[in-house]
């Protein structure tokens, strides 16, 4: 095996911070799908969806792989099963027939609305081991990386922003 030489860089996994923020994430999105799942039988993928068209109204497929962070074949899976539940419904556009907007029915609103309270009250137990100061600072912080990582190419990560 070759020995890493003293003058190269030293990643420490558990130091790393895309490598924690990845691992965080995974670990709230897990723990979160643990109340909606057993309280509604929903998989992480159905529940992004229906928190999406909750959240924006009418979507096409393609907007609700954007928004929801999964790629079309997950989210296409996410919707045939919620389709099969009685919780989305697809509307073809008149301008444009080959234009799929999918929608919540009145079911599927009920539902999401029933989730969000359990989901909003679980993100307040989350937070509540942090102070309003934390929060406010943690909801700052993660704005600006969101707002930092859309302006890199996979090359300027490693490039210092210059003044």
């Amino acid at each position: 095996m070759d020995e890493v030489s003293q003058s190269e860089p030293a990643l420490i996994l558990e130091d790393f911070a895309p490598y924690r923020l990845a691992v965080a994430a995974h670990a709230v999105s897990r723990a979160l799908s643990e109340v909606y799942t057993k309280e509604f039988g929903l998989s992480i993928p159905e529940w992004r969806v229906l928190a999406n068209l909750g959240r924006c109204g009418p979507l096409n497929a393609g907007e609700l792989a954007e928004r929801s962070s999964m790629d079309k074949p997950k989210v296409t899976r996410a919707l045939q099963r919620l389709e099969a539940r009685g919780l989305v419904q697809r509307a073809v556009v008149n301008a444009d027939r080959r234009q799929v907007r999918l929608t919540l029915t009145r079911r599927g609103r009920l539902q999401f609305r029933q989730i969000a309270a359990l989901a909003l009250e679980w993100e307040a137990n989350l937070l509540g081991g942090l102070s309003a100061a934390e929060r406010s600072t943690l909801d700052r912080v993660l704005t600006k990386l969101m707002r930092r990582v859309e302006t890199l190419s996979p090359y300027d990560a490693t490039e210092p922003e210059s003044p």
